[in-house]
């Protein structure tokens, strides 16, 4: 159920300000840490930003696809790694459960995930399955009560500090592709699951990607999410979410380039002139805010539209892909337009410039992305 309209802009406001008065001060320190400190997790457990996609009746907010990425847009404001610390939490780690539990999973589960009590991992890729996520080959055997999991996964967020994985396991070897796969609610603390070390990454400092191993783990047969068969299904719906919100992060990594080179241009001289009345620099402003608009735009009518219950899986693809596309062209002018000072990491442009990298691989690479968005077109006939 979405918000009436002062509540939604009393929330918008709120996480403005913490955005501003909290996180942004402390970019750069959790950069040169790689930590989100403990103190600020706190503060987002008590905003309720963990729970902000988990329905009411277990403790969350209960937003609309809309009223998320609306949020999402004022936390892409700031170093995504803070938005990366509740993202599984509202996206891929949880959405499996609140749209395919059973009411026995969502009551043992989701008030723990909407508190932030619970951190939640989305264990998808593998070694050899990325793009081609049909290609899972990670085995879930049924024996007796329980399913016994072998395989492994790779970079998956939040994996060293998660208490519960959505799991996407082979259990029928001799269907090939995605209808061989089924999901599974996988405890941190069951015997035999492992988690690897953190990865050294390019970007976004202070958010930790590792692998997972299984090995001969036993999951109760009623952690099994969906049907045997279904977890592609899961997985897929779970992105059309995902895409949205990671696309509102975009939007609003964008609008914060946009303002730090307009404020830039305008304090820096050249020639005895601010370099903002050059139309050279104006053209890369003029280019950036029109992306930004436009890709704005396109995210809310999409997110309006999943709201209202239709199909949005070509929509939701062509909206991560432009809006993942064009954050990247924007960091790119605004390294430009501060030039020497762009490529140095006192003013952070250059870091914001590493993050927004790897919105182009997540939740399904550019390339995906295109292959969907024609898929689906050729399905309409148009």
């Amino acid at each position: 159920m979405a918000l009436d309209l002062e509540t939604r802009n009393q929330l918008i406001e709120t996480i403005r300000r913490f955005v501003a008065e909290r996180l942004r001060p402390m970019e750069a320190q959790t950069a040169d840490d790689n930590l989100v400190p403990d103190e600020i997790v706190a503060e987002m457990r008590d905003l309720g930003l963990f729970g902000l996609s988990i329905p009411e009746e277990f403790g969350g907010l209960g937003l609309s696809m809309e009223e998320e990425c609306l949020v999402g847009v004022e936390l892409g404001c700031t170093s995504p790694a803070f938005r990366s610390v509740i993202g599984t939490n509202v996206g891929i780690g949880s959405q499996g459960l609140v749209m395919f539990g059973t009411d026995e999973q969502k009551a043992r589960w989701l008030p723990g995930v909407a508190s932030g009590e619970i951190i939640t991992s989305f264990a998808l890729t593998e070694p050899e399955a990325g793009s081609d996520s049909a290609a899972v080959q990670t085995r879930a055997v049924l024996d007796g009560d329980a399913y016994v999991l072998n395989g492994s996964k790779r970079f998956i967020t939040n994996a060293g500090k998660a208490h519960l994985f959505t799991v996407m396991a082979r259990t029928n070897p001799d269907v090939k592709g995605g209808s061989g796969v089924s999901a599974f609610l996988v405890p941190r603390d069951l015997p035999g699951l492992t988690v690897g070390k953190s990865e050294k990454k390019m970007g976004q400092q202070g958010a930790h990607i590792h692998d997972v191993i299984f090995e001969n783990v036993r999951v109760p047969v009623e952690n099994r999410l969906g049907g045997e068969g279904e977890g592609f299904k899961v997985a897929m719906q779970v992105l059309d979410r995902g895409r949205l919100h990671i696309s509102s992060v975009c939007v609003g990594v964008a609008e914060r380039l946009i303002a730090d080179c307009v404020a830039y241009a305008n304090e820096r001289k050249q020639f005895g002139k601010p370099i903002a009345e050059f139309q050279l620099i104006q053209g890369m402003i003029a280019d950036s805010k029109t992306e930004a608009l436009a890709a704005r735009a396109l995210m809310l009518e999409t997110a309006r539209k999943r709201d209202a219950g239709e199909t949005v899986t070509l929509e939701a693809a062509a909206t991560k892909y432009y809006a993942s596309e064009m954050v990247g062209r924007v960091a790119d002018r605004a390294v430009q337009i501060f030039g020497g000072a762009g490529y140095v990491a006192d003013y952070g442009v250059e870091r914001l410039y590493r993050d927004v990298r790897i919105f182009r691989i997540y939740e399904g690479t550019s390339q995906i992305q295109q292959v969907i968005i024609a898929r689906e077109t050729l399905k309409r006939g148009g």
